[in-house]
């Protein structure tokens, strides 16, 4: 399953940034795949964590062989939404 493969190659280097992996769904919407990953972590995710997670793992997915299909990579934090500012 390219879920479980995408966690195996990422989890290590986004842990090592003190975030954990929440979920990660891979699925078709209208003509375009999306490769969703939710992340979370004991303090605050912002954009900006959420851009610096991209910079890590957008090499090492397009790296592997993991997805032949073009897709698009959407990361946010688990805690989305439930801002009380």
């Amino acid at each position: 399953m390219i879920e479980e493969k995408v966690r195996k190659l990422i989890e290590e280097p986004v842990n090592k940034m003190g975030i954990t992996i929440d979920s990660i769904t891979y699925e078709k919407e209208g003509n375009n795949y999306f490769l969703r990953i939710v992340i979370d972590r004991i303090k605050p995710i912002d954009i900006d964590t959420c851009v610096e997670v991209t910079h890590l793992i957008n090499p090492l997915l397009d790296n592997s062989d993991i997805i032949s299909d073009s897709y698009i990579l959407d990361i946010s934090s688990k805690e989305k939404g439930d801002n009380n500012e």
